[in-house]
């Protein structure tokens, strides 16, 4: 049986990483709160590169997903995707042990995770490796007239 592995994401990675995040901004778009999560994302120059840690998991040689950690005392899972073709045979489960030993190796007290509001499937796999809500962000959009 083939296993998940991962390794940290190097240059020859950038283009694969690139269309894979257009799947994943794709996913996010339509989602309550993923336009804001977008917004934050963007907001970091050289997502690839710039101090974050993108840790990329490949099964049967192919790259099928990646994590972008930011190091920090509270390190900080950005953002995690699995292509949906990948799922539920363990890459994110090795994404977020992947990010849990480099948060510990950089000598972070602790890790975070984000996740959007109804996205199961990312609680379901932060919850999995112990990581649980500890606040909940909440916001109204001002410049929309409706509000």
């Amino acid at each position: 049986m083939t296993i998940p592995s991962t390794r940290v994401a190097v240059v020859d990675d950038f283009d694969e990483l690139d269309h894979l995040e257009v799947r994943a901004r794709d996913g996010v778009r339509e989602q309550r709160g993923g336009i804001r999560l977008l917004e934050r994302v963007a907001a970091r120059s050289g997502r690839w590169a710039d101090g974050a840690i993108t840790i990329v998991v490949e099964f049967e040689r192919l790259c099928v997903g990646y994590l972008v950690l930011i190091p920090g005392d509270v390190a900080v899972i950005e953002w995690v995707y699995v292509i949906d073709e990948a799922r539920e045979i363990g890459c994110g489960d090795a994404l977020i042990d992947a990010a849990f030993q480099h948060a510990r190796s950089s000598g972070a007290r602790r890790l975070e995770g984000l996740a959007l509001p109804g996205d199961r499937e990312t609680k379901n796999l932060y919850e999995r490796a112990g990581i649980t809500a500890k606040a909940i962000v909440v916001a109204i959009d001002l410049s929309d007239p409706s509000n």
